[in-house]
């Protein structure tokens, strides 16, 4: 492999209008504009053209195409026979083993004397050196430390151009690209040489491990390999057979150590060999392992049969499985559907029973009512008050009127038509009247109380009818204190008011189907009360 580089330092053009192409680390501190005093080196001739000439060429952009020129001054740096020389290497890797001298050499072309020239050898970089050659000897101030006392310049021809770098004891770190570096003044080239160490470990080292997976386990390990090698199992028949496992390793030195297992489950087989080959040279080393037949794991006959048999067991035990499911999940479902209909019956049996309550209730209502009006209707009977009122009457004059105690039809302030006994109000005792309304879409009947100390407002207890609702008042002609709807289905064509003053009660009843219509329990009278009967609803102030 040969590479080589040239450096032209005599070229007077500006950097910035020339490109230089070159390989990071090809000039250590100074570009190839400047000598190695760090400055700008004179005009010379490039192909024969005066460095003014370029110069002016340069200072015409339309003469070239953009980037013709710097090409052009590329090609004739680097692709002309300029006085000087050039750096040969060998064409091939040099392939050393381990431990062994390797022996790197470079050529100048044409053959000269390189006694007075500085030689660089280097990795990566001019500096540190490998080896550097200087005013006729070799100097160490700028040597890596890994190289010192092992490496050597070989200078027999070097009258004839020709040198070699010399490396002791090669180590795997050795390994890779050197390149030998030659400056001659203002000129310097360089080429690179490839060198390849080889290391052969150790024989491989195979034993078995055990049973494994209905066969034996077998290991190979071996170790002192460089570069990492490559590992292969074979039969006796020469056949590759695939490794289960594999593992490379690398100690202090670079060295590979590695190990590979290979389960072999062919008792036949007898013998298996595992070789460890070097990628670079070629070279491998290889171990054979005889298997001995009874040293396999033997398959029981109930083990064969339980083989054959099991799959058809698993099967059974899941068809099996599969129809206790099915049947568990139809007996849950039959039983959510019991619990349903149980849970209906339970609904259904407490909405009856709720019913049933409803309606003792209502009939124990009912006959509490109907004991209260046997009880108010028995007070009525043996307390009787003769006052008869038709709705008729009500609009006769009042001297119509005999003179026994009779209702006596009364105009008092707020529109009303009040009744009154002989003038008198009622405040003891217990009475009642009766009042014909027949089928009159609109009145108000009942009592009122007169204004007392304690209250300065005109009392209502009444029986509200508009239209076709019914309503329970206690109020004044100012607001309402209490008031109640009423559900009266037919219509009443004769009340009768029942007044009890101690008990303050008044109670109304429906002579013509003898039914109890509603009861002021607790009216709590302090003054004269007195019948009220009105062929109209209540009146309020708009505040009320």
């Amino acid at each position: 492999m040969l590479t080589t580089r040239t450096t032209r330092c005599k070229l007077c053009l500006e950097p910035d209008r020339v490109g230089a192409l070159r390989r990071p680390g090809a000039w250590s501190r100074n570009p190839p504009w400047l000598n190695l005093d760090g400055e700008k080196n004179t005009c010379g001739d490039v192909q024969g053209a005066p460095c003014s000439a370029l110069k002016e060429m340069a200072s015409f952009p339309g003469l070239f195409p953009a980037g013709v020129l710097p090409a052009l001054l590329w090609v004739s740096m680097w692709g002309s026979p300029v006085s000087g020389f050039s750096v040969m290497g060998p064409a091939q890797p040099i392939k050393v083993s381990l431990g062994a001298d390797a022996t790197l050499p470079c050529q100048l072309s044409p053959e000269q004397s390189a006694a007075h020239m500085q030689i660089r050898w280097y990795r990566t970089q001019l500096s540190p050196v490998v080896l550097m050659y200087q005013n006729g000897q070799e100097q160490d101030g700028e040597q890596m430390l890994e190289y010192r006392g092992r490496t050597e310049l070989v200078e027999d021809s070097i009258s004839r151009g020709a040198v070699a770098l010399l490396i002791q004891h090669v180590r795997a770190s050795d390994d890779g690209q050197y390149w030998c570096h030659f400056n001659d003044g203002h000129i310097s080239r360089e080429a690179v040489v490839e060198l390849y160490v080889i290391g052969l470990g150790s024989a491989p080292h195979v034993r078995m491990m055990g049973p494994e997976d209905h066969g034996i386990q077998v290991l190979c390990s071996s170790g002192g390999w460089f570069p990492k090698p490559w590992v292969q199992w074979r039969d006796t028949a020469g056949e590759k057979l695939l490794s289960l496992s594999e593992s490379q390793t690398q100690d202090g030195d670079g060295l590979f150590h590695v190990e590979a297992s290979l389960v072999v489950t062919d008792s036949s087989l007898g013998n298996v060999t595992c070789s460890i080959q070097n990628p670079v040279s070629g070279q491998e080393k290889a171990s054979a392992i005889f298997l001995p037949e009874p040293f396999f794991p033997r398959t029981s006959p109930w083990k064969t049969a339980l083989a054959g048999t099991l799959p058809v067991l698993v099967l059974l035990l899941i068809g099996i499985s599969y129809t206790g499911w099915r049947e568990h999940r139809a007996k849950t479902r039959e039983v959510e559907k019991r619990k349903e209909a149980s849970h209906q019956r339970d609904k259904v049996a407490k909405e009856k029973e709720d019913a049933h309550s409803i309606k003792r209730k209502l009939e124990e209502d009912l006959e509490q009512r109907k004991a209260l009006y046997n009880k108010d209707w028995k007070k009525a009977l043996i307390y009787p008050v003769p006052v008869i009122e038709n709705h008729e009457n009500i609009h006769q004059n009042n001297s119509d009127f005999r003179k026994e105690p009779q209702a006596v039809l009364c105009k008092k302030q707020g529109g009303g038509n009040l009744l009154k006994l002989d003038q008198k109000g009622f405040t003891k005792g217990r009475h009642y009247w009766e009042v014909d309304i027949e089928d009159t879409d609109e009145w108000t009947l009942g009592i009122y109380e007169e204004p007392t100390e304690k209250s300065e407002k005109m009392k209502f207890n009444v029986l509200e009818k508009r239209g076709c609702k019914y309503r329970a008042l206690t109020c004044s002609h100012q607001d309402i204190s209490h008031k109640q709807y009423l559900l009266i289905e037919k219509c009443p064509q004769k009340i009768v008011i029942f007044l009890d003053y101690e008990d303050s009660d008044i109670s109304f009843y429906d002579m013509t189907d003898e039914t109890h219509i509603f009861s002021f329990t607790h009216a709590n009278f302090s003054g004269s009360v007195y019948p009220y009967f009105k062929l109209k609803s209540m009146e309020f102030s708009p505040s009320a």
